[in-house]
């Protein structure tokens, strides 16, 4: 997807070492789930480190990275379970999830937005990041899809036409510029006939009604298909598809489309096989993805992997898979053979490396992620990476006790922390210490530890000199 913002990468770091709660309590966010039966998801986006997704009642939970207030609860703190968006309790129909920020789209065809503003994404006419959403300017009715990229975002509306706004530096925003904008502006070529929209890192690309792909922005990576590297600030034909697409996808450095007949193309960056043709040679003009087998229905891409939905509710995905193993052809994601709905993906350059994860939602409404786990985007409660797919907490996955760090805090406070990490405090034995009386100088288990919900912490407290 993105690299995230500066602030957001030393911000990682103090997230990373501070004693950050696994599950946020109600008392902490705009609203926490619960440990009563899972909800039903209707909808998942994944962005640069945080993870959003949509119920069954139009309401908007996300997780994971916070430092620009993206998961829209009104703090900057790190969520490892999905907390409510403030204000976006019902009426939602669609989100999407950026580098640092998030929008959603209201029943009423209007859109709102939250998190990093640091280019003009939110379209709130400023450059002030925001912790609740905020409207965009413009956009009170009348829009039907919205995609968030990197530092842009855009929105089509119902009489087909298409609006970005953001950052501009390499001509996302197809008005023919270079110039980041506050509030939406048309996208030029593009007044009406756009049925589905998609924002990469730098770049943007359309499907219009007789199924032709459009695409505009950088292209140094030939991601715009268009058999150039040329970067575009309006847009141009992808070449060899001007007719026959059904849906469209786009990350940093490469794109892919879907066909009518079920089949995947992509096109761009191909140095870990992202494209799915068997090669890691880049490719200027869309190849076609060998072996997936069946009819595709959705797709989806990260920064350096891209995952398909086929017809039997199975996903199967190919690139980078954070070990050494690179899957130039798809393999099929274990445990989701079938049953599954919806897919999404995205990736990150990270710390000097290429970070990637992705997320699937099942028939029930059950929500699936794996891979990077940072910040808690995979919403299990932990921030370990993840081989194979885990539920997030509240939507088909269980609740754990995932042990706190309480090292140094007073045992007072240390007990309700322990409780709400669905723990339960076990013995406590008195110790001679320098430390403070009552405060904790030792614990068992360690820090960080997945255990089955309501084990037992240990603590050793300083009984004084």
């Amino acid at each position: 997807m993105t690299s995230l913002p500066t602030r957001a990468v030393i911000g990682a770091f103090a997230a990373i070492a501070c004693a950050c709660t696994a599950a946020a309590s109600p008392s902490e966010s705009g609203s926490a789930v619960g440990s009563s039966a899972s909800a039903k998801a209707t909808a998942i986006a994944a962005g640069g480190a945080h993870t959003c997704l949509l119920t069954g009642t139009g309401a908007v939970k996300c997780w994971g990275y916070n430092a620009f207030g993206q998961l829209g609860d009104g703090t900057r703190t790190e969520r490892h379970t999905p907390v409510g968006v403030l204000g976006l309790a019902s009426g939602m129909v669609a989100i999407t999830a950026g580098g640092g920020h998030t929008c959603a789209l209201t029943r009423g065809g209007a859109v709102e937005c939250w998190g990093y503003n640091g280019s003009g994404q939110l379209g709130d006419g400023t450059t002030t990041d925001r912790r609740t959403p905020v409207k965009v300017s413009g956009l009170a009715g009348g829009v039907t899809a919205i995609a968030a990229g990197g530092s842009h975002t855009c929105a089509l509306a119902s009489a087909g036409g298409v609006k970005c706004w953001g950052e501009n530096g390499y001509g996302a925003l197809g008005d023919g510029t270079t110039t980041d904008r506050r509030t939406p502006v048309t996208v030029s070529r593009l007044a009406g006939g756009v049925t589905a929209i998609a924002a990469g890192d730098f770049h943007s690309c359309a499907l219009t009604s007789a199924g032709a792909a459009r695409c505009w922005g950088a292209n140094a990576r030939g991601e715009l298909g268009d058999g150039t590297t040329h970067g575009r600030h309006a847009p141009v034909a992808v070449s060899g598809l001007a007719g026959g697409v059904s849906a469209i996808a786009a990350d940093r450095n490469h794109s892919c489309a879907l066909t009518r007949g079920g089949a995947v193309k992509c096109w761009g960056l191909n140095s870990y096989g992202e494209l799915g043709d068997g090669t890691t040679t880049r490719r200027l003009t869309p190849v076609a993805v060998s072996g997936l087998g069946s009819k595709v229905t959705a797709i989806s891409v990260g920064e350096t992997h891209s995952c398909a939905l086929t017809s039997a509710g199975a996903v199967k995905c190919w690139g980078w898979n954070g070990t050494p193993t690179i899957h130039r052809t798809p393999a099929a994601v274990s445990g989701l053979g079938s049953g599954v709905k919806a897919i999404t993906a995205r990736g990150t350059f990270y710390d000097g490396s290429l970070r990637g994860y992705s997320c699937a939602l099942t028939n029930t409404g059950r929500a699936k992620c794996w891979g990077w786990n940072l910040n808690g985007q995979l919403g299990d409660g932990t921030t370990t990476d993840r081989h194979k797919p885990v539920g997030v907490i509240g939507f088909g996955g269980a609740f754990n006790c995932v042990v706190p760090n309480v090292l140094g805090k007073p045992l007072a406070k240390a007990k309700p922390w322990i409780r709400r990490a669905h723990c339960r405090v076990g013995s406590v034995t008195r110790v001679a210490s320098s430390k403070r009386k009552g405060t904790i100088v030792g614990q068992n288990p360690r820090p960080w530890k997945r255990l089955k919900k309501g084990a037992k912490i240990n603590l050793a407290v300083s009984r004084g000199r």
